[in-house]
């Protein structure tokens, strides 16, 4: 049974910082392109950002360019996602994905699993 299980979230002021990790089980995380999205209170879930298979290339939203950074530890099946200078505007529910197959690494059709999410709340 695969699992994606987040943490690290939490509440911080604006300027702070969090780093938010991954954990997978039941799949070989290596095989997986991973992507962080998130979903605030009364939108739909967005892009946040992805990483390839090996880590070479990652994506993000423009919204959170030069802020976050996206990177995998794949010997421990772990995805992380630091993030520096939040704003209260980074309040959302942030989701770990696993896509086997993807291009665009933007699309959420694309991710095949999905963790149950960590609440991060950035305070004014």
């Amino acid at each position: 049974q695969v699992q994606l299980v987040e943490s690290g979230g939490g509440l911080v002021q604006a300027g702070g910082s969090l780093r938010l990790s991954c954990a997978a089980s039941g799949l070989t995380l290596r095989s997986y392109a991973m992507g962080w999205f998130r979903q605030a209170p009364g939108k739909e879930r967005d892009f946040v950002a992805a990483i390839s298979l090996s880590g070479g290339s990652t994506y993000y939203a423009d919204s959170v360019k030069g802020r976050f950074t996206i990177s995998r530890e794949n010997a421990k099946n772990s995805v992380y996602l630091q993030m520096n200078s939040l704003k209260p505007e980074d309040t959302a529910v942030y989701y770990c994905a696993a896509a086997y197959t993807t291009r665009t690494y933007r699309n959420q059709k694309d991710y095949d699993y999905w963790g149950q999410g960590t609440q991060v709340t950035v305070s004014s």
